[in-house]
C-alpha cells in the first residue's frame, strides 16, 4: 500500500508541537474522492488549532486549503475522474501528502490555474466572491468601503469591485499597505477621522455598504460612513467580535441593514460551490485578480512557516510544498 505522511499536532503549544505522521494513504468511502496534494495554503487559524484556541480532538491533522490530483474514487462518484486536479477548503488534513476528501467539498481547478496559487487564495478568493456578487450583489456606480484593504480577503475584494465599477473607498492600517492598494481612494487615517473623510470624497453621499472584516475597532466608523439604508457587512473579527448592538442603532444610523455572513452557508451545496469557485477562476485567469505568493515552505517544514507567519516575517500569501 503507498504510504504518505501528514503534519500534526499531538499536543497544543508552539510551533515545536508539529511533528511527522507516515501513514499508509487510505481508500476513500463512498462519496469521497482521494487526492495526491500539489499545494497547501498557509492561513493564520491554522495557528490557533495548534494553540488550542479553536477545540479540535487530539491529535489535529493541521490545515483546511488544499489542491491535488484525484488518485482515487469512492462509490458513487461520477462528477470527477481520476487525475483531475480540485482543491477543497474543508477543514481538518490538508498538511499532508494525501487526503480523503468529499466529493461534494471538491471544486474544479482550471488546468491553466497553478495549484500553488489556487491553493493560497481559495478561502479568501470565495470570500471576496460571496461578499461582492452575494451578500451585497455590487454595480456600477455602487460606493463601498473596504477595510483592510491590502489584506488577505482585501486585497482580492477591491479589485473584484472595481472591475465590476463600483467607486470603492479602500482603508488600511498603515501608509505603506494603502501604497499597495489599486484604485482613486486608498486611504489611511484614524477610524474616527474616516467618516470625515469619506463625507469628503463621496460630497457628503456616504456609501452604500461597508465591508469590515476588522470588527470590534471599526464597527462605529464603518457605521458612520454609511448612507441611509446602507448596508454594512461584518464579516471578520480581527480586532475582536463586535460588541452587542440593538436594532435602534440600525434606525438611528439611517434605517440601516446589517449581516454577519459566513463562507459556508455560500458553498453549502455543490453546486454553490462550483459557481462561486468559476467566478473566482475565472478573474484570475483573465488578471482581475493577481493574488501574490510572498514564500513557500517545505510540507516537512510546517513548524517553521508557523513561526514565519506568527513573526510577521511573510509577505503576501504562503504555500507549503509536498
Amino acid at each position: 500500500m503507498t504510504s504518505g505522511y501528514r503534519m500534526i499536532v499531538r499536543a497544543h503549544g508552539g510551533p515545536e508541537v508539529i511533528e511527522r505522521d507516515d501513514f499508509p494513504v487510505p481508500s476513500p468511502g463512498a462519496g469521497e474522492v482521494v487526492i495526491e496534494t500539489e499545494a497547501v495554503g498557509l492561513n493564520f487559524i491554522d495557528t490557533y488549532y495548534r494553540k488550542g484556541l479553536y477545540p479540535d480532538a487530539l491529535p489535529i491533522s493541521l490545515g483546511s486549503e488544499s489542491v491535488g490530483r484525484i488518485v482515487a474514487l469512492g462509490e458513487g462518484v461520477d462528477t470527477f475522474a481520476i487525475g483531475d486536479r480540485v482543491g477543497t477548503t474543508q477543514n481538518g488534513g490538508a498538511y499532508a501528502t494525501h487526503r480523503v476528501i468529499p466529493a461534494a467539498k471538491a471544486m474544479r481547478i482550471p488546468e491553466g490555474i497553478a495549484a500553488e496559487i489556487a491553493a493560497a487564495v481559495m478561502l479568501k478568493g470565495l470570500t471576496a466572491c460571496y461578499l461582492a456578487e452575494d451578500t451585497f450583489p455590487a454595480k456600477a456606480g455602487d460606493v463601498a468601503l473596504v477595510h483592510s484593504a491590502a489584506g488577505g480577503v482585501g486585497s482580492l475584494l477591491v479589485p473584484w469591485l472595481l472591475d465590476k465599477g463600483v467607486t470603492v473607498i479602500a482603508h488600511s492600517g498603515s501608509p505603506e499597505k494603502a501604497a499597495q492598494v489599486p484604485g482613486e481612494h486608498s486611504l489611511y487615517c484614524s477610524f474616527e477621522d474616516l467618516p470625515a473623510t469619506v463625507r469628503e470624497i463621496t460630497g457628503g453621499a456616504m456609501c452604500h455598504v461597508a465591508f469590515d472584516g476588522v470588527g470590534a475597532a471599526s464597527w462605529d466608523a464603518s457605521v458612520a460612513c454609511l448612507a441611509k439604508r446602507g448596508v454594512m457587512v461584518s464579516y471578520g473579527n480581527a480586532s475582536g467580535a463586535v460588541p452587542p448592538i440593538t436594532v435602534l442603532d440600525l434606525m438611528r444610523g439611517g434605517s440601516l441593514y446589517a449581516t454577519r455572513p459566513t463562507l459556508a452557508d455560500y458553498i453549502a451545496t455543490p453546486e454553490m460551490l462550483a459557481t462561486n469557485a468559476k467566478k473566482l477562476f475565472d478573474r484570475i485567469a483573465s488578471g482581475v485578480l493577481d493574488p501574490k505568493i510572498g514564500q513557500t515552505f517545505a510540507l516537512s517544514d510546517a513548524a517553521e512557516a508557523h513561526r514565519a507567519l506568527e513573526g510577521r516575517a511573510t509577505t503576501g500569501s504562503t504555500v507549503l510544498l509536498p
